[in-house]
């Protein structure tokens, strides 16, 4: 069959991955990318000489379940052992740098980031397509539960993973379209429990191992604190307000809020309210009531389509606004503002929580059309 470069992040899902593929033939290369903080290297050799293909974290006492601890990488390197593949370690700090100064950024101005898609935008579906040349590989493959399928007109398309309790198609949609015929993603068609059972099945200690939630690199488990520490000399204190204008209290930054949010507020107003604006100019927080939340349309840039070709008329889709919202009925329209193609999307009714900073997705039924990030 075809060598494949495997991301494995020492969870079950990349690491069933790696048994599927060498059940169909391929010749497997696993890869665990290292993007945390600095620390010394990990995992010596046998001699006592730390491994130059091993540079990896040490563990830490704030360090939760994640995706770049060394306790990960040990993970997958055991799994590699057991199914004797080679496994390396490539050190992705320089490159995972440009990650972390996104997700700052966009939190000072209001934003809320998706560190999740930049990363399969620009490393694991970016810098991970370089690593396989170099190593004469055809294809890349990781553990997200999305398939890849061929339409009617015999397109390779990004579509959802058959357990759509875990699908992650919408964390996929900024990927370049010309890498479509180089990915695969053995996991994709089956259940999370089947994926389980089959770890166990083959003898993987990490069988029932805990899914990771949270954002790999806020150790602390709260992102507000992880901007402030690197954007020390700017405050973005401010007033929480209503939408009428009332002043109902004070915020330390609004770093830690979100369009939508309902919990953490700060204040008790008697009734649910919600974050329904970020006023970056002025700091304020501005909440306001469910009904207020609601918006029925949107306007995104820097988009990306996976359909070949790409839209050039209005055109009926389900639009996804986070990855864990369901998809709404939609009319999207492709326009122009200068040289920049914007997406417009009416909803057939009004959604709630639209955040600037997240991606809009577009479905056609199961299949990813494409998308962009939310103004």
């Amino acid at each position: 069959m075809a060598r494949v470069v495997l991301a494995m992040s020492g969870g079950v899902d990349s690491s069933v991955a790696a048994h599927l593929l060498l059940e169909q033939g391929h010749d497997v290369v696993g890869v665990f990318m290292r993007h945390g903080e600095e620390s010394a290297a990990a995992c010596d050799l046998e001699s006592g000489e730390t491994n130059p293909l091993l540079p990896l974290l040490q563990n830490r006492a704030d360090h939760k379940q994640g995706c770049c601890s060394a306790s990960d990488a040990e993970d997958a390197r055991k799994v590699a052992d057991r199914l004797s593949i080679p496994f390396y370690a490539l050190n992705l700090q320089k490159d995972f740098s440009r990650i972390i100064d996104y997700f700052v950024d966009e939190y000072t101005i209001g934003r809320t980031p998706n560190p999740c898609v930049m990363c399969n935008n620009w490393i694991k579906f970016g810098r991970l397509f370089d690593y396989a040349d170099s190593v004469g590989a055809e294809y890349v493959a990781t553990g997200h539960y999305a398939q890849l399928v061929k339409d009617e007109q015999q397109r390779i398309r990004l579509a959802r993973g058959s357990d759509g309790t875990k699908d992650q198609a919408y964390v996929l949609f900024g990927i370049e379209k010309r890498f479509l015929s180089r990915m695969l993603l053995p996991v994709g068609g089956f259940p999370k429990t089947e994926i389980r059972a089959m770890a166990a099945q083959v003898g993987m200690r990490v069988a029932d191992k805990k899914d990771s939630q949270e954002i790999c690199f806020v150790t602390s488990e709260h992102h507000g604190d992880f901007v402030r520490q690197r954007r020390e000399s700017i405050d973005l204190s401010g007033e929480i307000v209503t939408t009428d204008g009332q002043v109902v209290g004070q915020h330390v930054g609004i770093e830690n809020y979100t369009i939508g949010q309902r919990k953490g507020l700060g204040v008790a107003l008697g009734t649910p309210h919600y974050v329904v604006r970020i006023d970056r100019e002025s700091r304020q927080v501005v909440l306001g009531s469910h009904e207020q939340l609601g918006r029925s349309s949107l306007e995104a840039d820097r988009l990306n389509w996976l359909l070949s070709p790409e839209p050039d008329r209005p055109f009926r889709c389900q639009a996804q606004i986070r990855y864990n919202s369901a998809p709404q009925q939609a009319t999207a329209t492709i326009c122009r503002e200068g040289d920049e193609s914007l997406l417009q999307v009416e909803f057939d009714q009004p959604v709630h929580g639209i955040a600037p900073g997240q991606a809009v997705v577009c479905y056609e039924g199961d299949m990813v059309i494409g998308g962009g990030w939310i103004r």
